[in-house]
């Protein structure tokens, strides 16, 4: 298994260190493109909501930890942060049969996670927000 890990300051500045730390560990496993551009999409909405909400007005940390695994390749991002206890994924998912001006505000960027990763989990444990994606390569 390749495992490696990104600590670094939760704000959106950060986000194109975070995208160059996935994508160097996706392309030394010859990730499609269409599976990478799945996989920087969901990097680029949860790190963009951890920057956003996680620590309120003030400023911490997130770990990005990237794993491959073999058999099928498959690989596990988990985000962790010590912010504000919140499980994006309890959220309704939005009705996108509505048009746009009908439906509420928010919720479609972890929906299209949602859709795209073959898992999507989150825990909230010993002080930590913990949500973790998977996409077989």
């Amino acid at each position: 298994m390749d495992r490696a890990e990104l600590e670094i300051e939760a704000v959106v500045d950060n986000l194109p260190l975070v995208t160059e730390f996935i994508e160097s560990r996706l392309e030394a496993f010859d990730c499609p493109p269409r599976t990478q551009m799945q996989i920087n999409i969901a990097v680029e909405e949860i790190f963009v909501n951890i920057a956003h909400y996680a620590y309120g007005k003030e400023k911490g940390t997130a770990t990005v930890r990237a794993e491959i695994s073999e058999d099928p390749v498959t690989v596990t991002i988990t985000f962790m942060d010590h912010g504000i206890p919140y499980d994006p994924l309890s959220k309704e998912d939005p009705d996108v049969t509505l048009s746009a001006e009908e439906r509420d505000i928010g919720g479609l960027g972890i929906f299209m996670t949602k859709k795209t990763m073959d898992d999507v989990s989150y825990e909230y444990r010993n002080g930590q927000n913990i949500l973790t994606l998977k996409k077989k390569l």
